[in-house]
């Protein structure tokens, strides 16, 4: 399978006062295509910090970090920004959903920032929607809205331009168990589908139980990276 993500001794450092923080220190990691991986780790393990490099929303102080074929540190702000329009969709913790818009506009927002036709961009947003079985709700506002039914949004919005690479910060953190594993269900089958590589950062263990892959990350470094059989819905072999 094709590597899409990997990452070569990488250090990142945060000023500190006079000195400065180690959040990340010698991180050695690849992700294939396809992978349903996780970053796993007590807060302040380095787990954010690590999506946020392989989004390029930061860039290593060390090392590399090379997503789909492109080295992060070296990326322009425009190139940035046209990685993330383009190739990976992101899903936090708060759904960050635009109030004064609809569930329908809040997921087409992805596509306004690509050169889509409006038919296109229909198509889109409606399987995108139905994907997460949220079609009889597009005209609804956000306040009208269940927290699970916002995450399925928020999953809807970061998928709906079909991205090489999805990354999820604490997905589950606002959700009851019932919706923790619907929306898992959602990104497990999405996954299979689309064959997009998602990588979560959680601490959560009913998110765990979905991951084909387990990264653990304590005080900035790896403590072990391992092969799951997940308890649900298996995926091929890697």
């Amino acid at each position: 399978m094709e590597e899409i993500i990997s990452i070569k001794n990488v250090v990142k450092r945060f000023p500190v006062g006079d000195g400065f923080f180690t959040a990340l220190q010698d991180i050695n990691l690849e992700f294939k295509k396809g992978e349903f991986a996780g970053l796993v780790g007590p807060s302040g393990s380095g787990k954010t910090t690590l999506l946020n490099i392989i989004g390029s929303l930061d860039t290593p102080t060390e090392g590399e970090a090379i997503v789909i074929g492109k080295d992060i540190s070296k990326l322009s702000h425009q190139q940035s920004a046209d990685l993330r329009n383009h190739n990976v969709g992101f899903i936090f913790q708060e759904y960050h959903l635009l109030p004064v818009y609809t569930v329908y506009e809040n997921v087409e927002f992805a596509l306004l920032l690509q050169n889509i036709g409006a038919a296109e961009r229909k198509k889109a947003v409606m399987e995108a929607l139905d994907w997460v079985g949220l079609t009889h709700k597009k005209d609804s506002k956000p306040d009208k809205l269940s927290g699970g039914e916002s995450q399925r949004v928020a999953v809807a919005r970061a998928i709906v331009k079909r991205p090489a690479i999805l990354l999820a910060d604490e997905p589950s953190a606002n959700l009851d168990a019932e919706n923790a594993h619907n929306i898992m269900k959602v990104m497990k089958k999405l996954n299979e589908e689309l064959d997009t590589t998602f990588i979560f950062s959680t601490h959560d263990e009913k998110v765990m139980q979905y991951l084909d892959r387990i990264v653990h990350l304590k005080d900035g470094r790896i403590e072990k990276d391992e092969m799951m059989k997940a308890k649900y819905g298996v995926h091929g072999a890697h």
